[in-house]
């Protein structure tokens, strides 16, 4: 893509009102746009990175068992009312009338209708086990929405749900999914923690939450700092005792939110050595609740000596535009942006410090040519302002390789590779560029 014909509307300075780096620097790169309080337009080089992270966390759950489907964003009220939620949710969520003076809502979470989806087509427990999961806008009417897409009204979140037939087999899925949520943030290049949790509103006795290390954040969290740095799992393992005790593992290490923390156990059990408090952005929340919907809903189905039974539930949250944020806050540096290769809008940046002249033209747009056709995403700066000027919004967009070529790369035939992380630079020819950049 040339940047020519692409929306990048970056600010030399953010908005006073935007007070985290997340927020910051997204506005700043032109990842969003504020419409209203908590409510974002997704430009360009938003929905690109946005788009990714949302592919990752779709692959980890297929690898995980778990089955895509597509939930309405508006819900019928009447769901809510048999779940005995409608009321019981409080000011958070956006009640509304169509025509007909019917009551829906703009879902803040789905429990109700996925538990109906499934009452209507599964009713035997041969059919057992399903996860579900769903990918789609969710409204949650903050009072006080805050640093940008971390905590905003609108969000796109990846909500999915267990059914099984029994608790055992209910707590298998559930650890399936807290293992899915490992992969998931590991490959997003995050040092996310596991804590124990208070359910809340969804309901249930088993919940956990996982925390990105960030200022911003809202819960303080305690841990043992051998915590952070865990290898992902990978695949799960299919035998429950063993996927238990990997989860076992996992949770051996101390890491508890400041709603749950036991000093005493803390003190106990950590080393003052490797006592860590810092503050956490909740980027993850899973939840075991039983038969709570299926019963509430009367939702049965046949069990395996032919009497009704309730299905035993669980739902598995993800914050994939929170994700976007939460990326920022953990990578970034005085001058913009670093994202991770895995999420970057753009795997490579390329600056054309003379757009103006056709030989410096031409050696870029050969290599842009030649990455795009080996499969590389490439911006290449072909706008007509001042080299500062295209430096220093490339560092602000923060694409994990940049390559420069001007005036002196057409004389020396050495183009300028720098890598955006480290910062470094070599010089070297187009071939090797091109090798360096298509190698993996």
């Amino acid at each position: 893509m040339k940047m020519s014909r692409f929306l990048v509307p970056t600010l030399k300075e953010a908005p006073s009102d935007a007070v985290a780096v997340s927020h910051q620097l997204a506005l700043r790169a032109g990842l969003i746009r504020q419409e209203a309080a908590g409510i974002f337009s997704w430009l360009p080089l938003g929905i690109r990175v946005l788009k990714k992270i949302e592919q990752i966390v779709r692959e980890e759950m297929d690898r995980a068992g778990a089955v895509e489907v597509l939930l309405p964003t508006v819900q019928r009220a009447d769901l809510w009312r048999k779940s005995g939620r409608y009321e019981d949710y409080g000011a958070e969520m956006l009640r509304i009338k169509d025509r007909h003076e019917r009551d829906f809502l703009f879902g803040p979470t789905a429990e109700e209708v996925m538990t109906e989806l499934v009452g209507a087509h599964v009713n035997s427990y041969a059919q057992l086990p399903l996860i579900l999961y769903n990918i789609q806008w969710k409204f949650r009417d903050e009072v006080r929405p805050r640093f940008g897409v971390l905590r905003s009204r609108e969000f796109l979140m990846k909500d999915a749900y267990s059914f099984d037939v029994d608790e055992a087999s209910a707590r298998h899925s559930y650890n399936r999914m807290f293992m899915a949520y490992l992969n998931i943030f590991a490959r997003l290049g995050l040092s996310v923690l596991p804590v124990r949790a208070d359910p809340g509103p969804i309901g249930g006795d088993l919940s956990h939450e996982f925390m990105l290390l960030a200022k911003t954040g809202e819960s303080m969290v305690y841990a043992d700092d051998r915590a952070l740095g865990l290898p992902a799992p990978g695949t799960p393992p299919e035998d429950p005792q063993a996927l238990q005790a990997l989860v076992d593992e996992r949770l051996s290490v101390y890491a508890a939110s400041d709603e749950l923390h036991d000093v005493a156990e803390y003190e106990s059990r950590v080393e003052e050595s490797h006592r860590m408090e810092a503050r956490g952005v909740e980027v993850g929340h899973i939840f075991f609740f039983g038969d709570k919907y299926s019963q509430s809903m009367d939702v049965k189905l046949d069990g395996p000596d032919g009497a009704q039974i309730a299905m035993q539930s669980g739902s598995y949250g993800v914050g994939v535009s929170r994700l976007v944020a939460a990326i920022i806050e953990a990578s970034h540096d005085d001058k913009g942006i670093v994202w991770p290769a895995a999420v970057a809008p753009f795997d490579i940046g390329i600056i054309n410090l003379a757009p103006d002249k056709d030989d410096v033209t031409l050696l870029a747009d050969t290599l842009y040519n030649a990455l795009q056709a080996a499969g590389k995403q490439c911006l290449l700066d072909d706008r007509k302002i001042r080299a500062g000027g295209k430096f220093a919004d490339m560092d602000l967009i923060g694409l994990p390789k940049q390559v420069v070529i001007g005036p002196r790369s057409v004389a020396s035939g050495q183009l300028e590779l720098k890598d955006r992380a480290s910062g470094e630079t070599h010089n070297l020819s187009l071939d090797d560029v091109v090798a360096a950049l298509t190698q993996d």
